[in-house]
Formats: structure tokens, C-alpha cells, sequence
């Protein structure tokens, strides 16, 4: 009992401690901060950014290029030195009859050249990119609010878990207080020949029991708590004070309100979007089949030495083109993208059956997991009672040790289900909220108190 008293008594001056250097915390916000700052979370919205890149990298396209060139040659190509002269502006008839144009003398050119391409008419294709890489960029957003989700999910069961081992190294303290003091009174009937031995040893046993359980709950507990800082993105060494968790509320709804609001789900919505931009795939494929028309203006600059401005002209030229044959290249892409797009549009429902019943599995186990804690709540009140009737029993001598004892292991045992139960409830209740498209923060009861913290260790 000493050994207890000061062992609790050390604990709640660390606790006091950390208290006093913590900044608070409740499970809202433990939430709050896996939104913000799981990687997952963050990756997500990295993924957003290069989304939202690639639509205005596509719609760049639809504007002029403009374009530099900076091209240096030498050549006795009789045409090319005939042309090059011309353009340099350094042509002479009378030294061109002197000399032999067939065999000319090496000849410098530099040429300067601005050129500016602008596509008028793409066959579809341009536009179908933008609106394939706009669809991408809004999957892609959309799917961070789903990583937000999933983040604060992951968060809220680590933080519940540890609660949960929390709350139970209380209770195995409290069974080792309560089977210390079982051991203290058999000890005293053994020294006034009112009980035999062999009940104290059982009595000992049930305490070494106790003890193997709280030690295992401790090391529960340092994992839980490395969990928890992960979830959060924390230093792992952090120390968290959790505060008491309210009972788990009942479900209130009926199946459908939750089956309604899976229908936009955000990694559903975002699956959606996919599945329009395979759509888009097949115009952007049918496009090259079409005709493409462009404008190409420019304007150049020629002299003996590289960046020179000795003479200048320019051309403006319209194009059109259209493949002819191309060794049925566009037509297979073609048919693939249709393939792809039938591929998406079965993989799509099955999605949404999947979803469809993953929301019923999950409010079945809500419903279940609420059943549940009722009962062993229930269990765990008859079980104290069972317990404190039976240690009354046996402080007159109308039962022995071993019935004393299983009714506490008895208790013990309820205890333990019904702190498993509140959190299965929690939960459950927090993945059909998922599930069903809905923040979990949505179905999380409104504590009495939110004094929670933290310290670094």
C-alpha cells in the first residue's frame, strides 16, 4: 500500500508538472492540427499546387510563342552562299560574274531570329488539354479535403487510444490497490488461524496478475503517446495530458441521411472528375485526325558576326495540315482511350457500390459497437457491486478468498470492456462519418471539459 501511495503520489507531481508548462489541447484540436500539418495532408496540397501549375502550363499553350534563335554557319554551299549574300545584303553581280559560283570561297553568316508561332485552330485537342488538366487540378484540390479527413480521423483514434490505456492504468491501479489491501487482510486471518495458506498465495497470484497487466498497460501507453505525436506531426519525445473523454452519444440518424451524403464524397467526387477528363481523352485523340491550322511570323536579323544587325527582313506564313497516314497511330490511340474510358466508367460504379457499402457496414458497427457499451456499462456497474457485496461476505466468513478474488478480476474484466467499448463506440461513429462524406469533428460530443496539454520531454 505504501509502495502505491508513493508510486501515485510521484505520478501526479509529474502530471501537475507537465501541466503547468503545457499548452492546452483537446481533442478538436488534436484534429485541428492533423489537418494542418499530417503529411498527408501536406502532400496533398503540394499535389493541389501542381495541379493548379499544370492547368496554367496548358493554357499557356493557347497563347503566342515567341521565340530566339541565335544560328552561326559557314559554308562553300554554292545555293547557300548565293542566298546567304542575299540576305546579308552584300551581294555583287560584277563580283559574282568574276568568280565561279560553283565553287565559292568559305562564307560567314550570323543570323538573329525572333519568331512567333501562334496555333488558331487545333483540331479540339488544345482545348480538351485545358479542360482535362482543369478537371485535374480540381481533383486534385479535392482530394486534399479527403487527406484533411483521413488525417483527422487517424488523429482522433490516436488520441482516443491513448485515453483508452490512459484511463486503464488507472483502473489496473487501482485493481492493485484494491487486491494489495485482498492480500494485507488474508495475510492477517493467516496469522489468526482463520485462513489458510494457500488462499494468501492465491491472493499474491492475483496480484502478480495485476501487476504483469500494469506494466503491460505502461508500455501500451509510451506507444500510444508516440502515436499520438506522430499523428500530429510532433516531436516524438512529447508528452501529452489528455482530458476525459464524454460518453459516446447514440446514433440518432437512420441509414439513409448517411448514404445521402456519401453520394459526394470527396475521393468519390474527385474519382468523378477523372473520369470526365478520360472522356476528354477520346476528343483530344479523335483531334488528330482533324486538321491543324497555325500562324508563324518572323523576323531575322543577318551579319558576318554572331548578334549583328548588318541587315534585316521578315515573313508572315499561314499553315494548314491534316495526316493522311500515319500507320493507324491516331486511330489506335483512339480506340485505347474509349477502351480506357469504359475501363473507368465500370471501375466508377464499383466505387460508389463500394462506398455505398462500406456506409452500411459501418453504421451497422456503430449501431453495434453503441449496443456494446450499453451493455458493458451495465456489466461493469453489477460487476463493483458483485464485488463490494462479496468483500463484505468475506470479512464475516460466509465466503473464501478465491470467491473474493474472481469477483474483483471480475470487475477488473468489466472495467476493461467498458473502456474498450467507449472507444470502439467513439470510433465507430467517427468512420461512418467518414465514411458517409461528413467531417468526423461532426459527430464528436461537445465535452465538459477541454483543459488538455502538452509538454516536450
Amino acid at each position: 500500500m505504501t509502495r502505491n501511495l508513493v508510486l501515485g503520489m510521484a505520478l501526479l507531481g509529474s502530471l501537475c508538472l507537465a501541466t503547468a508548462e503545457a499548452a492546452e489541447l483537446s481533442l478538436l484540436d488534436a484534429m485541428s492540427t492533423a489537418r494542418n500539418q499530417a503529411r498527408e495532408v501536406t502532400a496533398a496540397q503540394a499535389q493541389a499546387e501542381a495541379g493548379a501549375a499544370r492547368l496554367k502550363q496548358a493554357k499557356g499553350y493557347r497563347m503566342p510563342q515567341v521565340r530566339f534563335q541565335e544560328i552561326w554557319m559557314t559554308t562553300n554551299t554554292p545555293a547557300e552562299v548565293f542566298a546567304l549574300q542575299l540576305n546579308q545584303k552584300t551581294f555583287s553581280f560584277d563580283d559574282f560574274v568574276m568568280s565561279d559560283p560553283n565553287n565559292p570561297d568559305w562564307f560567314e553568316n550570323a543570323t538573329s531570329r525572333f519568331e512567333l508561332m501562334l496555333p488558331i485552330y487545333m483540331g479540339g485537342g488544345l482545348s480538351g488539354r485545358i479542360d482535362q488538366a482543369k478537371l485535374g487540378a480540381e481533383a486534385a484540390e479535392i482530394r486534399t479535403s479527403w487527406a484533411a479527413d483521413s488525417a483527422a480521423l487517424a488523429a482522433a483514434e490516436a488520441y482516443i487510444r491513448l485515453a483508452q490505456v490512459r484511463e486503464n492504468l488507472v483502473l489496473l491501479e487501482r485493481s492493485l490497490e484494491t487486491v494489495d489491501a485482498h492480500v494485507n487482510i488474508a495475510r492477517a486471518y493467516v496469522d489468526q488461524g482463520m485462513l489458510v495458506r494457500s488462499e494468501l498465495l492465491m491472493a499474491e497470484v492475483e496480484r502478480s496478475r495485476i501487476q504483469d497487466l500494469f506494466q503491460q498497460a505502461q508500455g501500451q501507453a509510451k506507444v500510444a503517446e508516440a502515436n499520438l505525436s506522430f499523428r500530429l506531426g510532433a516531436d516524438p519525445s512529447t508528452s501529452w495530458e489528455l482530458s476525459r473523454l464524454p460518453d459516446p452519444q447514440p446514433i440518432a440518424e437512420g441509414i439513409d441521411p448517411w448514404l445521402v451524403t456519401a453520394e459526394t464524397r470527396a475521393d468519390l467526387e474527385a474519382a468523378r472528375r477523372m473520369l470526365s477528363a478520360a472522356e476528354l481523352e477520346v476528343r483530344v485523340q479523335r483531334s488528330a485526325l482533324l486538321p491543324k491550322i497555325g500562324l508563324q511570323a518572323k523576323y531575322d536579323f543577318y551579319d558576318q558576326n554572331p548578334f549583328g544587325t548588318g541587315a534585316h527582313s521578315g515573313s508572315v506564313a499561314a499553315m494548314a495540315s491534316i495526316d493522311i497516314f500515319s500507320g493507324n497511330r491516331h486511330r489506335a490511340a483512339k480506340a485505347a482511350a474509349e477502351a480506357d474510358l469504359e475501363a473507368g466508367r465500370q471501375q466508377l460504379e464499383q466505387f460508389e457500390d463500394g462506398i455505398r457499402l462500406g456506409v452500411k457496414d459501418a453504421y451497422e458497427t456503430a449501431i453495434s459497437a453503441r449496443q456494446r457499451y450499453d451493455t458493458a456499462m451495465a456489466a461493469q456497474q453489477a460487476a463493483t457491486e458483485a464485488e463490494r457485496i462479496t468483500e463484505e461476505r468475506f470479512k464475516k466468513g460466509v465466503v473464501k478468498m478465491i470467491d473474493l478474488l474472481d469477483a474483483s478480476t471480475a470487475r477488473q474484466e468489466a472495467e476493461t470492456r467498458q473502456l474498450v467499448a467507449a472507444a470502439e463506440a467513439y470510433l465507430a461513429t467517427l468512420e461512418l462519418a467518414v465514411r458517409s462524406g461528413r467531417q468526423p469533428e461532426s459527430v464528436i460530443p461537445t465535452p465538459s471539459t477541454t483543459t488538455s496539454s502538452r509538454t516536450e520531454s
